[in-house]
């Protein structure tokens, strides 16, 4: 069964109605297409009118000459509310902090985000509204509300302080799974969240967490599709991700890290039209800053963190603690694992999200971690331009939005412009020079010329 994905948000009107006339510009349109250079994207009420015209009598004309324009990027894994400083607690579950995230996601060029799980109702559903509607500065937000997770398990209780019943529900049966997704479904939620692995792998050291019991998630699952909505699952190994994907789930919200991937489950994957989220730089920034401390001296790092953490990784203990742990071992060997079962699956023609599950620790910088994600991307194998496709046009169709992700007439006008061509060297990202939101200049973006190892 294939479900209705999520409709176009419908713009808020703004100020001004006059056009603006971006020209002489290098775009590079997100569809995976060469760029093209000496272009004209003119725009009018937060849309894209038109492409390569000459701009109309009393249009404003902006001239961008040595300068590439491409969509803003889409992220389908991240989290809000969890982090403030140093601290991941239900009590950083707030309005302001909240939008402080949204707002650093708009400096690095993501204009939509997706938080998967553990949001606050009425809160998340509230500003989720707001952002849709442009009400606040800051991306734009979608999501999952509280999600599940297994009884004394995934997301452990360690890891958000004071995460109760109002951020995840721990059904122990089938009848409290269905009557959460229900509850999820009432509130509004895009998507059900289900946490199914153990952590077994990603911290060695530890014991694993119990599971989810199968009878509980799948009937998770059947309540979903009943009520029409989507189910992305939290798995890290290959038998979990055939298991999900048999009992229908609709998107696996991490990458397979355990083994390659076999051609069952891209079989999988292509008849059930499921799409998979590799998340490469979650296990990454485990040790990045570890194992590159001179990122902390560059302004792209520096700036998505709080002075706290930065004192803190800048430490030589931290660093040293930090390389010793199994859970960094393990991280590089599952990155390395995840790095090659993406390319598996994206020459295979899977469907291939983009996210990052940044916000979920105070290592997974919002923006950052999107810009460390490209990067991997490339590393893993795929072309710069395809990198870029899967952040846009990719991203944007994971969540059945058809208003952005890429450069057309009729599209939104969530445009980066970038002093760097990120088709050829896909660094270049960070060169953000403007970042325009709904057709209006929002932030001056990053202009750094600081560089990721």
């Amino acid at each position: 069964m294939v479900l209705p994905l999520l409709c176009s948000v419908t713009l808020a009107p703004l100020a001004h109605a006059e056009p603006v006339a971006l020209t002489h510009l290098r775009l590079i349109d997100g569809t995976g297409a060469p760029a093209r250079v000496d272009e004209t994207i003119l725009i009018d009420h937060g849309q894209i009118v038109s492409i390569g015209t000459t701009p109309p009598p009393g249009a404003t004309v902006i001239d961008l000459h040595g300068k590439t324009v491409m969509p803003a990027l889409v992220s389908d894994h991240n989290h809000v509310g969890l982090v403030e400083g140093m601290s991941t607690a239900s009590r950083n579950y707030t309005r302001d902090i909240i939008l402080a995230a949204l707002n650093q996601y708009v400096r690095y060029g993501v204009l939509t985000v997706t938080s998967l799980g553990l949001n606050k109702s009425p809160l998340f559903d509230q500003l989720r509204r707001e952002q849709h509607q442009g009400v606040n500065p800051g991306a734009d937000l979608f999501g999952v509300d509280q999600g599940i997770g297994a009884p004394g398990g995934m997301p452990p209780e360690a890891m958000v302080d004071g995460m109760g019943r109002d951020q995840i529900f721990r059904p122990a049966t089938s009848q409290a799974a269905r009557q959460a997704v229900d509850i999820m479904a009432d509130e509004g939620t895009d998507f059900v969240k289900l946490w199914l692995d153990d952590l077994r792998l990603t911290n060695p050291a530890k014991p694993p967490l119990p599971l989810l019991g199968a009878p509980v998630w799948q009937a998770a699952i059947a309540e979903a599709h009943k009520r029409h909505l989507r189910v992305a699952v939290h798995i890290h190994d290959l038998a979990l991700a055939h298991e999900a994907l048999q009992h229908g789930a609709d998107i696996l919200a991490h990458g397979v890290r355990d083994k390659p991937v076999d051609p069952a489950l891209v079989a999988q994957l292509k008849t059930r039209q499921a799409w998979y989220i590799p998340t490469l730089s979650l296990d990454e920034s485990t040790y990045l800053f570890a194992e590159h401390p001179e990122l902390l001296d560059q302004p792209l790092a520096r700036d998505a963190m709080p002075q706290a953490l930065r004192q803190k990784i800048g430490q030589e203990s931290w660093r040293r603690e930090t390389l010793e742990k199994p859970a960094s071992r393990a991280a590089h060997e599952a990155l390395a694992m995840n790095e090659r079962n993406l390319l598996t699956l994206y020459r295979a023609g899977v469907r291939i999200g983009f996210g990052t599950d940044s916000g979920a620790t105070p290592l997974r910088l919002p923006g950052y971690a999107e810009h460390r994600e490209l990067v991997l991307l490339v590393e893993a194998g795929l072309t710069p331009l395809e990198a870029i496709n899967l952040a846009t046009q990719k991203a944007a169709g994971l969540l059945g939005l058809k208003d952005r992700g890429v450069i057309a007439p009729g599209k939104r006008a969530d445009l980066l412009v970038i002093d760097g061509v990120p088709d050829r060297t896909i660094s270049d990202i960070d060169l953000i020079s403007q970042v325009w939101q709904r057709g209006k200049p929002v932030s001056d973006g990053l202009v750094t010329k600081g560089k990721t190892p």
